[in-house]
């Protein structure tokens, strides 16, 4: 892979940061949540916003 420019790797960041966020407001959502299908459904999109951040870390390595 090609090197990184400074404005490629903000960008990133900022995506992570974004993701991350998501991750802990969906899962907090989902705790929160009584309705088994709600929950699920937060339970869900955490899980996204974790695997999509962990896809964008991959391309700092």
């Amino acid at each position: 892979m090609s090197e990184l420019s400074e404005l490629d790797v903000q960008n990133l960041r900022h995506l992570i940061g974004g993701s991350e966020t998501c991750h802990a407001k969906f899962s907090a959502y989902a705790a929160q949540s009584s309705d088994q299908k709600v929950k699920q459904y937060f339970e869900q999109a955490a899980q996204s916003a974790k695997e999509n951040k962990q896809q964008l870390m991959g391309f700092l390595k």
